[in-house]
């Protein structure tokens, strides 16, 4: 459906949209086919780009399996070796409920002034 806006502007034409319609109406330049070349060449590039970080995460995390599994295995050996106190955490090191909340909003308002400095 075409609003009413656009018809009736289609409607009151003056001579010099006229003028501008006339010197910017051409037909189509034939290319042989090569402008649909270069968007299949676009759109594999673009699969391509999308395919290839996921495809290298897998490989990737494939490949780090297993010095991962023997890290943690070596991890939980230190784990067993260390004092029990130096594994407790301090109640100092814990950061207050309000701390955080504080930090939050510090964080946002940071980041709401970048993107106010941006526009």
């Amino acid at each position: 459906m075409i609003s009413k806006i656009i018809n009736m502007a289609e409607k009151m034409k003056d001579a010099e949209d006229r003028l501008l319609e006339s010197m910017f109406h051409s037909e189509p330049i034939a290319d042989d086919g090569f402008s649909s070349r270069i968007v299949t060449r676009i759109r594999r590039r673009m699969w391509l780009r999308r395919l290839a970080l996921p495809i290298a995460m897998f490989v990737g995390g494939s490949i780090a399996i297993k010095p991962l599994a023997q890290l943690s295995v070596a991890v939980s050996k230190l784990l067993t070796v260390m004092p029990v106190e130096l594994l407790e955490t301090p109640v100092a090191w814990i950061p207050q409920p309000q701390y955080v909340v504080v930090g939050a909003m510090l964080l946002a308002a940071a980041m709401l002034g970048l993107r106010m400095l941006e526009e």
